[in-house]
């Protein structure tokens, strides 16, 4: 696979916290290509709320699974954070 196939290829990061136990959010799974599409496959089953950020998942997709997303990412996770709430909520109501 060659450079620019790389750059194209997917990429799926997925959060999780538990606001009394965990500081931060922190990775749960993340992976490229086939990974990346059963990630994305999984949440819509569940109907896990999805946030496409190319820029954020570059940064995520270089941790390590379960470690606590770094300082410079909290601004871009709150921000999907809020979203997810936000989805959540409308969700409720709905029901």
């Amino acid at each position: 696979m060659g450079e620019k196939d790389k750059e194209k290829e997917q990429k799926a990061v997925a959060l999780k916290y538990e606001g009394k136990k965990d500081p931060s959010p922190r990775i749960s799974v993340s992976g490229s290509g086939d990974l990346a599409k059963k990630i994305i496959e999984i949440a819509e089953q569940h109907k896990i709320p999805i946030r496409k950020d190319a820029d954020l998942v570059e940064i995520l997709s270089v941790l390590e699974v379960d470690s606590f997303i770094p300082l410079e990412a909290y601004a871009a996770v709150a921000e999907i954070l809020s979203y997810i709430y936000s989805k959540n909520a409308e969700r409720r109501e709905k029901n």
